[in-house]
């Protein structure tokens, strides 16, 4: 994988961890980074959706108890 964080990277071998294992360390991070952010754009559409639900239906029901 060629994505790593360079900050994780540089502080684990500052800390004398092997650069093999730093940088397996330091990629495996950035994988769960980019899963995480990956999730978080499919929950902001997720709340783009139930708030459009939710404002359909208010108004749906506003139609028909009002009249």
């Amino acid at each position: 994988m060629a994505l790593m964080l360079g900050a994780l990277y540089d502080a684990l071998i500052s800390a004398h961890v092997t650069d093999d294992l730093a940088r397996k360390a330091a990629e495996e991070v950035a994988a769960y980074d980019a899963r995480f952010a990956a999730i978080e754009r499919e929950l902001a559409v997720l709340k783009w959706m139930v708030g459009t639900n939710v404002v359909l239906t208010v108004g749906v029901l506003w139609r028909v108890l009002v009249r």
